[in-house]
């Protein structure tokens, strides 16, 4: 049954599933749309805050494309490299090749996103010709859609934007609800609950959608292959310049440098931010290349994975800047809280959450949005602010599975369309959420 109503899914995004690029473009005029039909504003101004927007996520968008380049170095590298091809080796089945990967990104989900975005994907590729060796028949499609949607546990985990954000001293809502600590959000029971029920869901669900033997498609050619060791690269070191070029010692001085901040910033009470995440995969990829013209190589690789953001997240940030100026976001976000009360606030900021995920998949952006409205309704209903910090956490990781944007990487990475592995999205929604909807309402 289940097989069934996926493949359903799959043929329909087959046929019917665009580019990310067309579908962030189709969603812009669509909020054009939008606020011009339902808000004050006209079409001048529409544009004019869609043009304003268009740059507010820079910083933004420049700590994500670090966090996927990075991400995507430290992948690279010869040590973790030789770690994913033995984790490879231990895979026997093709649902144990599932399952198997959609648990490692969900773990790797709890400590970073960016790793359980990328991490994944070079070990889908990795898994995938480690059974074509064995003979193990393995849908690539299925297997890079466990990788993605594994990682839906990242906004659980310690990169989650929202509670990060209202965790840190000067947030701009720190004067209504003050510092929210991370025990009473992402290190609750009810949290961790939710998070460990995923753990164990998304991989046996993942491992029971094998297609039948006539769909199996194998694992397409990459133009570009990750450089793994300056032995790699073509050329020995002959003059000064390229032996400094080819020294070990140089990557490791200035990784030792990171590494000394690092430490001092925590010493000193320093949080986890992105900021601090980028730094460490800095530090870590630095450490593990060879030197720093085979860094630069794994960095230069990891282009094609973060070349579609550059363009990507300022639309996004287009879209966000049309629905917070027009007051479409107000609008959309008062009409769930106008059928609330004290109980039902936390349902309906999820389902409202969801929605607008779709328009601005940024928890920051969208936390910024959304986050006044909600809290302010909190405060004059009652409701706890912590659940209503989760409960738009728990939204926006819910569409997350639909929402082709954070796909990109991981496909970027494998080589394949968002078309191949949307329709497995789809029941991964589903899944999750089930079992957001189940915390919600009954615990």
């Amino acid at each position: 049954m289940l097989k069934t109503i996926t493949r359903v899914f799959v043929r329909v995004g087959d046929r019917w599933m665009p580019d990310p690029l067309v579908i962030a473009i189709f969603l812009t005029f669509i909020c054009l749309a939008a606020a011009i039909t339902f808000t004050d504003f006209g079409f001048t101004e529409s544009i004019g805050a869609w043009g304003i927007g268009f740059w507010n996520l820079l910083a933004f968008t420049m700590q994500m494309i670090l966090i996927l380049g990075l991400g995507h170095v430290v992948a690279n590298t010869k040590p973790v490299h030789r770690v994913l091809v033995s984790i490879a080796g231990r895979i026997n089945s093709a649902p144990m090749a599932y399952g198997g990967l959609a648990f490692i990104a969900a773990f790797c989900g709890l400590f970073s996103w960016g790793v359980a975005l990328i991490a994944p994907a070079v070990l889908s590729r990795i898994l995938a010709a480690s059974c074509q060796q064995r003979g193990i028949k393995v849908h690539f499609p299925l297997l890079v859609a466990s990788g993605w949607l594994g990682a839906s546990t990242s906004m659980q985990g310690l990169s989650a934007s929202i509670p990060l954000t209202i965790n840190t001293p000067g947030h701009f809502l720190e004067s209504q609800i003050g510092l929210i600590a991370l025990s009473a959000t992402i290190f609750s029971l009810w949290s961790l609950s939710i998070v460990f029920t995923k753990l164990l869901a998304i991989p046996v669900v993942m491992s029971r959608l094998s297609p039948a033997a006539g769909e199996i498609r194998e694992m397409p050619p990459l133009e570009i292959e990750a450089v793994h060791s300056h032995k790699d690269l073509a050329g020995s070191p002959a003059t000064p310049s390229e032996r400094m070029e080819n020294s070990r010692f140089i990557t490791l001085s200035l990784a030792a440098l990171g590494g000394f901040y690092i430490a001092l910033y925590f010493q000193q009470g320093g949080s986890i931010n992105l900021n601090t995440i980028n730094m460490i995969f800095l530090v870590i990829g630095l450490a593990l290349a060879d030197s720093p013209r085979h860094y630069l190589q794994l960095l230069g690789n990891a282009g094609r994975v973060i070349a579609p953001f550059m363009i990507q997240y300022p639309l996004y940030a287009g879209i966000m800047g049309i629905i917070a100026v027009s007051g479409l976001g107000d609008l959309f976000v008062n009409g769930f809280i106008a059928i609330s009360d004290k109980d039902t606030l936390p349902l309906w900021t999820f389902f409202s959450a969801g929605l607008l995920n779709l328009f601005i998949p940024s928890a920051g952006g969208q936390w910024a949005v959304q986050g006044p409205i909600a809290v302010e309704a909190a405060m004059q209903l009652g409701t706890d602010i912590p659940r209503i910090a989760m409960s738009l956490t728990l939204g926006e990781s819910w569409t997350n599975a639909i929402q082709p944007l954070y796909a990109i990487p991981v496909l970027t990475v494998a080589g394949l369309h968002i078309r191949d592995v949307m329709g497995y999205g789809v029941i991964i929604c589903a899944l999750n959420g089930t079992i957001y909807l189940t915390a919600l309402t009954f615990f």
